[in-house]
């Protein structure tokens, strides 16, 4: 089992790292741009009119510090163990395992949320029945999945064109919308007031996550210390600039009616590109889908085996937490997670809500225990160590915000420190 010792004074070991500078960016870019700019974007402009575009600026300078804080912790300690393993080596054991429940069982509540939600847009978009999108659901996990059982060799290199194409996809969408836009939707900017500006910026902080994901495959990485804080950058920068052109088209183009439709994205293209519109924007929500599923599904593996090789789950999963190993045993369980997950969800009628606050609480519950761990395993005064004393602010305006939404994170805790007693009562009895 991998000590604390062993982490922090042994450096990482990358000859089998196999993630570049182009890969490593677009495994940022796919975690953080997810399906929020399917609907996002339009959901700000109904409660903030052109003042969401002040949010998005506001989330794109917010984002820095949390990104930062992560860079910085995985350019150090690059490991499958991610966040858990930057808390074992600051706050201990049961802390640690912790996290990586939180992460594993609770974050992973979100996968199917993500399969669902694009497959419901691209349904929608494409003029078919409801009922369709739990048919495509489960072939949008599916392929992530098996891109995946091939290892970070193949999926680093399937992400590369996931994100390339998205992004295409998304300036065209821009580039497209653009001639279509009216200078009077911009008038009133702030039709709602700061309180709109701020109501678009809480919808857009989910938008702006995911940071946390690609630390589980730090250990990927080549050349840990220069290659994740330069793709962590890149992916800043580009995520920015994609929601940036997204919000003001919408606004441009939608105006008051922004929100009103169900897939708004369609709404934006209708007006220039009828003929071949509704299939860049079911390109949109496929893409997005499988990418965000392929950089999440990927950390979930790499995270459950470095947890069996450190006792948090059975030994048995501990297999390709190493660098350069695939985690197929990890992934299967991933698998059964997700399976279970889904069926939850359509048993409930397709019901996001429980399992979005779910994700999303676990998320912020992570976050937590990272940043404060970053304050002590930073250097003291640096550029890593102040972003982290920023982001304990902002995250813990966020646990605020989660309220009694934490009950499951909570639950996992309590299962957490079970772990924790069971294996001091059995060390307690073999030393007798």
């Amino acid at each position: 089992m991998t000590t604390q010792t062993d982490l922090s004074s042994t450096p990482p070991t990358t000859e089998n790292a196999t993630v570049g500078l182009a890969q490593g960016t677009a495994l940022y870019i796919a975690a953080v741009l997810g399906t929020g700019i399917l609907v996002l974007p339009a959901l700000a402009a109904q409660v903030a009119g052109p003042g969401s575009i002040l949010a998005v600026l506001a989330l794109i300078v917010l984002s820095v510090p949390l990104a930062g804080t992560f860079a910085a912790l995985a350019a150090r300690h690059p490991d499958a163990g991610g966040v858990a393993t930057f808390v074992r080596l600051a706050l201990g054991a049961t802390a640690a395992r912790m996290a990586g429940y939180w992460f594993f069982f609770g974050v992973c509540v979100g996968s199917p949320v993500v399969a669902l939600l694009g497959a419901e847009y691209l349904v929608a978009v494409l003029g078919a029945e409801r009922w369709v999108a739990f048919v495509v659901a489960p072939a949008l996990i599916a392929l992530p999945l098996a891109s995946n059982l091939f290892g970070l060799r193949f999926s680093g290199r399937a992400q590369l064109a996931l994100s390339g194409l998205l992004v295409a996809v998304v300036v065209g969408v821009v580039v497209i919308a653009a001639p279509a836009g009216d200078s009077a939707n911009f008038e009133p900017f702030l039709p709602h007031g700061w309180v709109g500006v701020g109501a678009a910026i809480s919808l857009f902080v989910w938008a702006f996550a995911g940071w946390e994901a690609v630390t589980h495959i730090a250990g990927e990485f080549r050349r840990p210390r220069t290659t994740i804080p330069w793709a962590t950058a890149i992916a800043i920068v580009v995520v920015g600039a994609c929601y940036l052109g997204l919000q003001l088209v919408t606004v441009a183009v939608l105006g008051d009616a922004a929100g009103s439709s169900p897939v708004p994205l369609l709404d934006l293209v209708d007006a220039t590109a009828p003929a071949w519109g509704r299939l860049a924007v079911a390109s949109v929500a496929g893409i997005v889908a499988v990418g965000v599923l392929n950089a999440y599904l990927g950390a979930f593996a790499k995270l459950g085996a470095s947890l069996g090789r450190d006792g948090d789950l059975p030994a048995v999963l501990g297999r390709g937490a190493e660098a350069g190993g695939v985690p197929r045993r990890s992934l299967g369980v991933v698998a059964l997670l997700a399976a279970g997950y889904y069926t939850a969800m359509v048993l409930t009628g397709g019901e996001l809500t429980p399992f979005i606050l779910i994700h999303t609480s676990c998320m912020v519950a992570v976050y937590a225990l990272g940043v404060v761990a970053a304050l002590r395993l930073l250097p003291r005064f640096g550029p890593g160590w102040w972003c982290a004393a920023v982001s304990v602010v902002l995250v813990g305006g966020l646990v605020v915000l989660a309220g009694g939404n934490l009950l499951v994170p909570a639950l996992l805790a309590l299962a957490a420190l079970a772990v924790s007693l069971v294996r001091a009562t059995r060390a307690t009895r073999r030393a007798r």
